[in-house]
């Protein structure tokens, strides 16, 4: 059993499942990454964890500070379960049509969670850039221009299959041309 002083260092280093009889015998072999295991449910967890430590390594985020995003999704729990761990408050924008289960989850986490008409979907939900705007010391992942989270994946993800497989993957040209 594993035992951490914090739930972001379980985060990662998820289990690799072979997939078998999904095709022909002997002209692949099918492996899935079960991302579910990190703590937040999701592969979402690591970029959560890996945009708010790139925040906080460049002065972005600071203590005590508030992190504001808009999300309909994983990124979101993502964002409010770290977020939880390292004491930070956290505002979330989304959708009003988005389960009252994912809202009770998140505050759970202790978001504070801002609804938005459902008919603007995630357009409505950038009102977190309003929010921003009227928060002091406040901090937007912007998970969808952010370069921490690719290049998590690229850090952990990756060398995760490529050590779990002992180099011998395919379908990876850019992870092993960058390794040499």
């Amino acid at each position: 059993m594993t035992t951490a002083q914090n739930i972001t260092q379980l985060i990662g280093n998820t289990s690799l499942v072979k997939l078998n009889h999904i095709v022909e015998e002997n002209s692949a072999d099918v492996w899935i990454k079960i991302e579910a295991g990190n703590p937040g449910g999701s592969v979402k967890d690591r970029i959560g964890l890996a945009m708010i430590t790139a925040a906080e390594a460049s002065g972005e985020l600071k203590p005590c500070g508030t992190i504001i995003e808009p999300t309909s999704g994983n990124t979101g729990i993502a964002l409010a379960m770290v977020a939880a761990a390292r004491g930070y408050h956290c505002i979330l924008t989304m959708p009003e049509t988005m389960s009252v289960e994912r809202r009770q989850l998140l505050a759970l986490y202790g978001a504070e969670i801002v609804l938005t008409p459902g008919p603007e979907g995630m357009n409505g939900a950038n009102k977190a850039t309003k929010i921003l705007a009227q928060t002091d010391n406040g901090f937007m992942p912007q998970q969808f221009e952010n370069p921490a989270n690719p290049e998590v994946h690229r850090l952990t993800t990756a060398q995760e299959i490529w050590s779990a497989t002992n180099g011998k993957i395919s379908g990876s040209r850019y992870f092993c041309e960058s390794l040499f």
